[in-house]
């Protein structure tokens, strides 16, 4: 095969047994890499009910077809897949920089990575060569020092290493593993699992070469793929980045604020990404391969925070800006180095401390239970104290938040659920679901939770294409339509922000796909691909019980606490009633049953055969749903 390595790793850090075996054309092409490929290769090496951060749990690293090729986006990136220790169904993340080609060319499309290492190591792949290394010493290092420790310890600058920090090692929920020093395998707690494995490090150096099938036409795409990253579709990433999305959610009643308390934010001003550009961004690069400049590198110029320096992208802007009540970009700042060098998900980390801050405001935890943390909105200073906490998993409540936003709440007891905001286990990312009711739905049915990027249900929301005041009939088709798309880009791996150059759509990818690989396929096929791995994502989910409807639903603040701000969204939230409409409507456009389970039908269809005794089980299992009743208008 061109492009893909045909070659998976397999690495036991319990014995420490290492083999390596092909992977298929049949499977390259049904599966097509990075999450594809992941979820296929988790569900096939896993024990069905081992918790996350059992030994069993594998944790893979896998490329895309393009990685290590020049190709825009997907030429620089990587995935990780496991059983997330936040969701207790499917876990994954992709990241761009430099550490995705050199795994790639090293040789390898998977790494599949089973067991505990008896002391903490790193695993060292240098081509062929492949040892599980001793670092012991490297314990409660940052990531940046892990970086910089194994980069001189192997004495070759140019290796290139992804990694945890402290919170991984405490088993953080929500722990990240990072590269470049900025990139982050963000969501669903791979960090976690990386943790429980004894496992510090993943460092790489690839000396191969990536050929593909048609290299003049496929040189042909790459440029007009440049060209068009030139112009308009782009501009947002390559200009303002997006911290833009601050004021435009502001303006729409649609910008989560202390804890989805209010909808918009009076300080956004003053964390907008036009005041960041304005006073804290230094310099704006880009990954290898990317002609688009997306990294919008802040620096404090001074105060009590001078030089602390960080990538900013809105979520985590948000995050640990609006939703804390905090409007000073200078704690932001410095909120998310510490969070990258702890190594955690910087947008549950800022859901977590809200939700903190909101259970203190309502008395639910005492000041003495922070350790004398006056945790209110808008203390800056207190929300960063916090973060040390968490990611030393130091006290009683820096340890309980370790656990996510719904352990933590079933730690703390009491009323503390209603102020958990998540979906699955996973918190909720920066948008406002009473007053964007397209992502409200879309947001439920993700296969890793809470997310918007499974299917951008929140895109036909605030662009205004429909009306995002209510659900109602088509925007179940709208929402599946788009996840088959947005899992074949997870599944190339080539960047979302990119998504826009594709003007063609599917047939813009298929045509990447083939002149890279030279493996002809369909846009029928393609799709097809998309929507089999949404399927199997959700036959896993069943598996571990945690695919059928009754988790497919949003949190407790976002139906019961309408939104008090004046304007046309007030007293709006989320009812049971649209949920339904919307869940049916959703099931009904996948082919599943009401009870939002795959049909047997429908996995004959898409090859999965060979899985449908996961669904078989689970429909004799689960209880029929009753018939939805009408939903209020608008929700209301």
């Amino acid at each position: 095969m061109y492009s893909y390595a045909g070659k998976i790793l397999r690495v036991n850090l319990t014995t420490g047994e290492i083999k390596t075996e092909p992977l298929t054309e049949e499977v390259a092409k049904q599966y097509i890499g990075g999450i594809g490929l992941g979820i296929k290769l988790l569900m096939d090496n896993s024990v069905p009910g081992a918790d996350a951060y059992d030994p069993s749990n594998p944790l893979i690293y896998l490329t895309g077809p393009l990685s290590g090729t020049m190709g825009p986006t997907g030429g620089n990136s990587y995935a990780v897949v496991s059983k997330s220790p936040a969701t207790g169904g499917i876990g994954n993340a992709e990241s761009h920089g430099f550490f995705g080609p050199d795994f790639k060319r090293a040789g390898y499309d998977a790494i599949i990575i089973t067991g505990k290492a008896p002391k903490l190591s790193y695993l060292w792949v240098d081509d062929d060569k492949v040892q599980i290394m001793n670092a012991e010493h490297m314990k409660n290092f940052t990531v940046n020092h892990t970086d910089h420790a194994i980069r001189e310890e192997l004495g070759d600058f140019y290796i290139r290493v992804s990694a945890i920090g402290e919170a991984g090692e405490k088993l953080c929920r929500f722990a990240a593993i990072i590269n470049d020093e900025f990139r982050a395998i963000g969501r669903s707690g791979m960090g976690g699992v990386m943790g429980s494995k004894n496992l510090k490090a993943v460092a790489v150096r690839g000396t191969h070469d990536v050929n593909v099938a048609n290299k003049p036409g496929f040189i042909e795409f790459v440029k007009l793929i440049h060209e068009r990253m030139k112009g308009p579709s782009t501009k947002k990433y390559k200009t303002l980045g997006t911290p833009e999305n601050v004021l435009v959610l502001n303006s729409l009643s649609a910008l989560a604020t202390r804890n989805w308390t209010n909808a918009t934010f009076e300080g956004a001003n003053k964390v907008s990404g036009e005041w960041l550009n304005e006073h804290y961004v230094k310099k704006i690069v880009g990954c290898a391969t990317c002609g688009m400049r997306c990294d919008h590198i802040a620096v404090v110029p001074e105060g009590p925070y001078k030089g602390s320096t960080s990538r900013l992208e809105f979520e985590c802007l948000w995050s640990m800006g609006p939703l804390c009540g905090v409007d000073r970009l200078d704690a932001i700042i410095e909120a998310m180095r510490i969070t990258n060098e702890y190594g955690m998900d910087g947008i549950s980390i800022g859901v977590v401390v809200a939700f903190a801050m909101d259970l203190y405001e309502h008395g639910i935890i005492t000041k003495e239970q922070t350790d004398g943390i006056d945790l209110k909105f808008g203390n800056a200073e207190a929300m960063i104290a916090m973060i040390h906490k968490i990611g030393k998993r130091e006290g009683w409540l820096g340890s309980a938040l370790a656990e996510g936003v719904a352990k933590a709440a079933e730690i703390i007891g009491g009323d503390a659920y209603k102020y958990a905001c998540h979906i699955k286990g996973l918190e909720l990312p920066g948008y406002d679901l009473r007053t964007l009711k397209t992502a409200a739905l879309g947001f439920s049915v993700s296969f890793r939770g809470a997310c918007h990027l499974r299917n951008g249900a929140y895109s036909p929301d605030v662009k205004g294409k429909v009306n995002r005041f209510k659900i109602e009939a088509g925007r179940g088709k709208m929402i599946t339509d788009e996840s088959h798309m947005y899992n074949i880009i997870d599944s190339l791996i080539v960047c979302k922000f990119s998504r826009g150059t594709y003007y063609d759509g599917w047939k813009d990818l298929t045509n990447y796909y083939t002149l890279a690989t030279g493996i002809p396929i369909t846009v029928e096929e393609m799709t097809a691909d998309g929507d089999r791995i949404e399927n199997l994502a959700r036959l896993f989910n069943i598996r571990e019980g945690k695919g059928t409807r009754k988790y497919d639903d949003v949190p407790y603040k976002i139906k019961n606490f309408p939104v008090p701000d004046e304007g046309p969204a007030k007293g709006v939230c989320v009812n049971d009633a649209e949920m339904a409409v919307g869940l049916d409507d959703y099931y009904a456009s996948r082919g599943w049953t009401k009870e939002g389970i795959p049909t047997i039908e429908r996995l004959q269809k898409l090859g999965l055969d060979k899985y449908a005794y996961i669904a078989e089980k689970a429909l004799k299992e689960t209880p029929p749903v009753q018939a939805s009743a009408p939903a209020t208008v608008g929700g209301a």
